[in-house]
C-alpha cells in the first residue's frame, strides 16, 4: 500500500509481512569500491573501464565531482567509461562541488583535492551539512591545505590545496577508512612519503586499488597496529574494474532471508573483503545459515554467493572490536536482534551517531514504534528479541531521510503483523536503487 505522509514530495510506503524469501538476486556494487573506482580512473592517464559500479545517488555526486575537475566519464552501455587527467591534473572547478547525501564523496574527495593547486567550495543537503568534516580537516591541515568550514566544521566549506604538499605520519585516533582513504589520496599527489597508522584495522579498500592502480603503497603490522604508507608523487595506470556486489546491501536481504519462515534465497556475487564481512559473522553467532558458494575473487576482492535460509536466531553480546568491520550494518542487525531468543547487547557504536543521521537514537525510535523492547545507552542497544514472535509493527516510521534506517525499516515491516510504515522511501536511492523493488521480486 502507497500512501503520503507529510511533505508532499517525499513518498511513503507501508512494508506489509511477506511469504519467505526465495529464488536468486543480485545486489548493486560495492558503494565503496565504485567511489574509489572513479577516482582513481580519474587520476590515471588514460582510460579505465568499470562494470558493475553501483548507480546510486552517492557514487553519481562523486562522478559529477570529477567530471568538474576535468574528468571524462561516461556510461557506455553496462559499463563506465573514465578517461583520467593524470595525478596532479586535475582543473580548477567552475562552480561549488554537490555532494548531496554523500560523507564518503565529501571525505575522499577532500583528501584528493588537497594536494592540488584547487580552491573548491563543498556543498551537500541538509543531512550531509550536519556531518563533521573536522576528523578529515585536521590531517589534511598538517598537510597545508586551507579550510574555512562553516559552524562546527560541516558543510558547506570552502578549501584551499596545496602543492606540493606536506608528507606527514598520521596516527587515526578514531577507526575510520574516511580519514585513512583522505590522507592517503592526499599523498598520492605529496612528494615523499605520507603515512597512517591505523591502531583498529578498517576496510581496506583504498590500498587493494591503489596497488592495481600501481602505486607504490607498502602495509605492515606493528605493536597491533596496521602501518601504511604511501609514495609520492604516484604515476596512477588506467585499469579495467569489476565491482563486487555490496555487503552492506546483501545483509539486508541476509537478514530478511533470516527472520521470514520459510525462505532459501542466494544472493549472487557478493563482496566480502575481510574488512567488511563482521555482519555475516555476527548472524553466524546468533544462528543464521549462511553458505558460502563459489568463492573467488572479483576485481581483486573476495567474493562468493550467499545461500542463507530461515533459522531461528539467539541473542549476543557482540563485540565492539568488530565494529569497524560492519559499522553501517547495525540498523538492520538491530532488527535480526529484535527477532532473537533472548537479549542482544552492543556496545563501542559512537560513530553512529555521526553518519546520516544519529542512527542509534534513530533505530530506537523505529523500533520502539514497531513494538521492540530495547535499551538506548550511549554506545550502543541492547534489544530484548521476540523469540521469532512478529513484531507488531506500526508507524509511519521517521527515517530522517537515511537511507539505511530505511531499508533496516522496511525488513523490519516482514517480519511484523501489521506492517511498518515509513515517512518516505526516497533516501533508499542514495545507496540501493531499485532496492524496493527487488525486496518485492524475492518476498513474490
Amino acid at each position: 500500500m502507497n500512501r503520503r505522509y507529510g511533505n508532499p514530495r517525499l513518498t511513503a510506503h507501508r512494508f506489509t509481512p511477506a511469504g519467505p524469501l526465495t529464488g536468486r538476486i543480485r545486489v548493486p556494487g560495492d558503494k565503496s569500491i565504485s567511489h574509489r573506482a572513479l577516482m582513481f580512473g580519474a587520476l590515471a592517464v588514460g582510460r579505465s573501464r568499470i562494470s558493475g559500479l553501483l548507480e546510486g545517488e552517492d557514487v553519481l555526486a562523486t562522478a559529477a565531482a570529477l567530471r568538474a575537475m576535468g574528468a571524462q566519464i561516461e556510461r557506455d552501455g553496462d559499463e563506465w567509461v573514465v578517461d583520467g587527467v593524470g595525478v596532479g591534473g586535475l582543473l580548477q572547478p567552475d562552480a561549488a562541488l554537490e555532494m548531496g547525501n554523500s560523507g564518503t564523496s565529501t571525505r575522499l574527495l577532500l583528501g584528493l583535492v588537497a594536494s592540488h593547486a584547487i580552491t573548491a567550495a563543498f556543498t551537500g543537503d541538509a543531512s550531509l551539512s550536519k556531518r563533521p568534516m573536522g576528523r578529515v580537516i585536521d590531517p589534511l591541515s598538517l598537510m597545508g591545505a586551507s579550510f574555512t568550514p562553516s559552524p562546527g566544521g560541516t558543510l558547506p566549506l570552502m578549501m584551499e590545496g596545496i602543492e606540493p604538499a606536506v608528507p606527514i605520519e598520521y596516527r587515526l585516533p578514531v577507526a575510520s577508512a574516511q580519514v585513512k582513504s583522505a590522507v592517503l589520496l592526499a599523498g598520492l599527489n605529496t612528494p615523499g612519503i605520507t603515512t597512517v597508522i591505523e591502531p583498529v584495522p578498517t576496510r581496506d579498500h583504498t590500498e587493494r586499488m591503489l596497488r592495481g592502480f600501481g602505486a607504490e603503497l607498502s602495509v605492515e603490522e606493528a605493536d597491533g597496529a596496521r602501518i601504511i604508507r604511501i609514495h609520492g608523487p604516484a604515476d596512477l595506470h588506467p585499469c579495467d574494474i569489476e565491482v563486487p556486489g555490496d555487503p552492506s546491501s546483501a545483509a539486508f536481504f541476509a537478514v530478511a532471508a533470516s527472520i521470514v519462515p520459510g525462505s532459501d534465497l542466494v544472493i549472487a556475487n557478493v563482496g566480502l573483503n575481510p574488512t567488511r564481512n563482521g555482519i555475516f559473522k555476527v548472524l553466524e553467532q546468533m544462528g543464521a545459515r549462511i553458505d558460502y558458494q563459489d568463492a573467488r575473487k572479483v576485481g581483486g576482492e573476495p567474493a562468493a554467493d550467499l545461500r542463507v535460509r530461515h533459522a531461528p536466531l539467539a541473542g549476543v553480546t557482540v563485540d565492539p572490536a568488530i565494529a569497524p568491520r560492519m559499522i553501517d550494518e547495525f540498523p538492520v542487525l538491530f532488527v535480526a536482534a529484535a527477532l532473537a531468543e533472548g537479549t542482544t547487547v552492543t556496545s563501542g557504536l559512537e560513530e553512529l551517531r555521526v553518519k546520516e543521521s544519529d542512527r542509534l537514537s534513530a533505530m530506537a525510535q523505529a523500533l520502539r514504534a514497531a513494538g521492540v523492547t530495547l535499551e538506548e545507552t550511549d554506545d550502543g542497544l541492547i534489544i530484548e528479541g521476540t523469540g521469532g514472535a512478529p513484531l507488531a509493527g506500526g508507524g509511519p516510521v521517521t527515517t530522517h531521510l537515511d537511507h539505511r534506517i530505511a531499508m533496516s525499516m522496511a525488513i523490519a515491516g516482514l517480519a511484523s503483523r501489521e506492517g511498518v510504515g515509513l515517512d518516505t522511501v526516497d533516501p533508499i536511492a542514495t545507496s540501493f536503487p531499485g532496492f524496493v523493488g527487488l525486496l518485492a521480486d524475492a518476498a513474490a
